[in-house]
């Protein structure tokens, strides 16, 4: 199956992007949608807690894979 998907990446690169695309911001907007409603429930009296936890919560994961990829490489 690995094989077939390289093969149709080699030979229809635009509609690999496209589907490509289109998951992106498909997970996108399912973490987009989860994190609102988990600072709804949780921190709707403080937004300015919640846009906190969502900064430091991102900066973490960015942080933490830096390293990773570094390590990969």
């Amino acid at each position: 199956m690995f094989s077939k998907i390289l093969t149709f990446k080699s030979h229809h690169q635009v509609i690999f992007a496209v589907v490509i695309v289109f998951a992106v911001v498909a997970v996108w907007r399912g973490f987009w949608g989860l994190m609102d409603l988990f600072g709804e429930h949780f921190f709707s009296e403080a937004p300015f807690v919640d846009f906190s936890l969502s900064l430091a919560i991102g900066i973490a994961v960015l942080w933490a894979t830096h390293f990773v990829v570094k390590e990969l490489m």
